[in-house]
């Protein structure tokens, strides 16, 4: 692999313009195809074949308002009055009747009428229904379902919106990114001490980045593409792109300073650095694209656009890079903010001090490592699943003042209601059935109310509305779905009715269940994954067992810090949490997901160093400390230029991407700093020769990639011999 990345960084080196041009020329061709094609994206997390799903798709047709988008429109007098009286009365009626007129609303039943008013007479309800999907209600229809309900703002009525239509999710709009960037470009100019070679990661990520976001929005238009994809895309995308620029960089300018010319320094770093951005970026696409194991669509989306940012990462860091290099040659140290000791110079860095540190104590440093993230990853034990509603939204917006009013004035149960689908068409009394059911659910543990059923004669099914006593993401909520569908047999019995549980709520928590289910599998498969690449990368059996366990500490770690904090409540003031709860259900396996592209990263660059020092003849314990020493300082900055654009996002108030950003902040700053930089190090001193040990009979079969660039070195040394050696010896 070396030898041809050698060969494509010294073309890229010398075609510079030719492979500038075809760079920008890729960046206006996708950025016209996603200013021509660009659709909008979903906020539907369907899973199908999850039994509320697949009963959605079954009843569409007979109930097609249950396929259609929805919202609340609740409705609260002031402190002492109600919402009852004339005047309020009044103006809730114009503003129905105007909501009522808007274009693509089905229907809007009168509050009053329905009974759709607070215990206390101070809320009142409206449920609008549109005539088309929950993705095809428009903002314009949003905010002119706003604006109808002027008449009740003027009479001095609070009017919030709520409900799937205005339970809005992540969006791509250039805010927290910017923070991340800002701060990358902080530890860039404080890692390589010149503004020139601080710029170039930066340049090379954010041109990556356009071309990954505007081809995954290009593809909104024939593709539905669930609104997180492209957030998870750039916050992978944006992270990765300049780690990767990064690591060849600083190889680069190791090569100038040990006195190689500009062309022959970017096409060695190229070779090694690059072989290695190649592999980790392999893994962190392998793994990305791996969510499919979870068999759920909307998973599956997000993973294959993070991956394709990667893809791109990649490609711009071994062709655009070196290309960019060729334009700035010697000028890289140009704009210098301090004077730089040349590495070549030598000298003792904190990273050898480290490495020494370490190698002397391994046993100590990997027991009091292993501890400290036990206790981290203690809470992960407690891990509750579940989906963003309105109560997960920041406080102050619209949703979650309309999730707040109606859970305070109606009780938590009515934001999470269930939908029971009675098909009593086979029954012999059908009507009778219906009731039959309906006065079975009454007596069930956990359920408020039932709501008068919606009955199609001609199907002979039934619609019964089931009003829980808890809500959305409570324990309870969850048990009484499960003992509604175990009393399934005996209503079948009884009545000769068949029972199915549907509705948002009940979907969501089919959604969580699933993903919980696919956990295990997953993480089977990425370790299984990871054994087979790093034997390939390293020709060991120890490095690649040490990597894995590593990163299921990691996992553990971040996941435990995610508890404490979005379950648990902990740091609550610090973290504008929006509300304390289950943990979004699809964070822990996207976490699995990217969080093992990035630690096999980390993985790669320092045991690659460490392997470079073996394969020269170096003592076991001192080639750890020469990798420790060669990569340090760049695993440092990559990691805090990782953690810096991932922490970025928890600044936003989004229910989904603050978690996860958190989630990869902690779990980049634990696996960088605690688990490759200390526990892997100490392992490896441990370990001695026989962390290189591998089988004979596998050493003959399994290709040998180069990584480390040894056979290149052979073969430019031999070449630099035959130049020198006179014409006809």
């Amino acid at each position: 692999m070396a030898t041809y990345l050698y060969r494509l960084g010294r073309y890229c080196f010398r075609r510079r313009r030719a492979v500038l041009a075809v760079w920008i020329a890729v960046l206006i061709a996708v950025g016209g195809a996603a200013g021509a094609f660009a659709g909008k994206t979903s906020d539907e997390f369907k899973v199908p074949g999850t039994e509320a799903q697949a009963t959605l798709d079954r009843i569409k047709d007979t109930f097609p308002a249950q396929g259609h988008g929805s919202a609340q429109v609740v409705f609260a007098a002031p402190a002492g009055g109600g919402i009852a009286a004339p005047d309020a009365a009044k103006a809730v009626g114009a503003s129905v009747e105007r909501i009522a007129h808007v274009p693509g609303v089905a229907a809007v039943p009168d509050p009053y009428a329905t009974g759709a008013v607070s215990p206390d007479g101070r809320v009142a309800i409206a449920l609008v229904s549109f005539d088309h999907k929950l993705a095809e209600v428009t903002d314009q229809q949003r905010e002119a379902v706003r604006a109808a309900a002027e008449p009740a703002r003027a009479a001095g009525l609070d009017v919030a919106f709520g409900g799937d239509a205005y339970n809005r999710m992540a969006k791509v709009e250039g805010g927290s990114e910017s923070i991340g960037v800002v701060v990358a470009g902080a530890v860039l100019v404080i890692t390589l001490g010149t503004l020139v070679a601080a710029g170039l990661p930066l340049l090379t990520a954010l041109a990556g980045v356009g071309v990954a976001m505007a081809g995954l929005l290009a593809l909104t238009g024939s593709f539905e593409i669930i609104t997180t994809a492209p957030v998870l895309a750039l916050m992978v995308g944006l992270a990765v792109g300049i780690d990767y620029a990064l690591f060849i960089l600083f190889r680069h300018r190791r090569h100038l300073d040990e006195g190689l010319e500009p062309e022959e320094a970017a096409a060695r770093a190229t070779a090694t650095a690059g072989s290695a951005v190649v592999f980790a970026g392999l893994t962190v696409v392998v793994a990305l694209a791996g969510l499919a194991v979870a068999g759920v669509p909307f998973l599956t989306v997000m993973g294959l656009a993070a991956s394709g940012a990667v893809v791109v990462a990649v490609l711009v860091a071994i062709t655009l890079l070196p290309a960019v290099l060729g334009f700035v040659g010697r000028g890289i140290d140009r704009l210098p903010l301090w004077k730089r000791a040349p590495a070549a110079n030598g000298g003792t860095t904190m990273g050898e001090r480290w490495a020494r540190f370490v190698v002397r104590r391994p046993l100590p440093v990997l027991l009091l490592g292993l501890t400290g993230l036990g206790v981290l990853a203690a809470p992960a034990a407690s891990l509750d699943l579940g989906l963003p509603g309105g109560g997960s939204q920041a406080v102050g917006t619209d949703a979650r003042k309309a999730y707040d009013l109606v859970s305070d004035s109606f009780g938590p149960g009515f934001n999470a209601p269930l939908v029971v689908v009675v098909d009593a068409h086979d029954a012999p009394n059908p009507e009778q059935a219906v009731q039959t059911v309906a006065g079975r659910l009454q007596t069930l543990e956990g359920v408020r109310t039932l709501l008068p059923p919606t009955v199609d004669r001609a199907s002979g099914t039934a619609l019964v509305p089931v009003i829980p006593t808890t809500g959305p993401d409570h324990a309870d909520t969850r048990a009484l779905v499960n003992e509604i569908r175990d009393q399934r047999a005996a209503l079948r019995s009884a009545t000769g009715a068949s029972v199915a549980v549907t509705g948002t709520t009940a979907a969501n928590i089919d959604v969580s269940t699933k993903l919980d289910q696919a956990l295990p599998p997953f993480v089977a498969v990425i370790a299984g994954i990871a054994l087979v690449l790093l034997a390939l990368a390293f020709r060991s059996i120890l490095v690649p067992l040490k990597a894995v366990l590593g990163f299921l500490l990691s996992i553990a770690a971040s996941l435990g810090a995610v508890v404490a904090v979005y379950q648990w409540g902990w740091l609550d003031g610090f973290i504008d949490v929006p509300k304390v709860g289950p943990v979004v259900s699809f964070v822990p396996i996207l976490l699995i997901g990217v969080l093992f592209g990035l630690a096999m990263d980390y993985e790669l660059f320092l045991v690659s160093g460490m392997k470079e020092q073996h394969v020269h003849g170096k003592a076991p314990r001192e080639a750890v400390v020469g990798g420790v020493k060669g990569g340090a300082r760049v695993v440092t900055a990559a990691a805090l230029i990782m953690v810096s654009v991932f922490g970025a996002f928890v600044l936003g108030d989004d229910p989904i991407v603050q978690p996860i950003g958190f989630a990869l902040a902690v779990g980049v700053l634990v696996d960088a700093f605690v688990v490759r930089m200390a526990l892997v190090p100490a392992a490896m001193a441990l370990f001695g020769r026989a962390a290189w040990w591998f089988p004979r009979s596998l050493g003959k079969v399994v290709p040998k990639v180069d990584m480390e660039g040894e056979e290149l070195m052979a073969r430019l040394a031999e070449e630099k011999r035959e130049a020198k050696e006179p014409a006809g010896v």
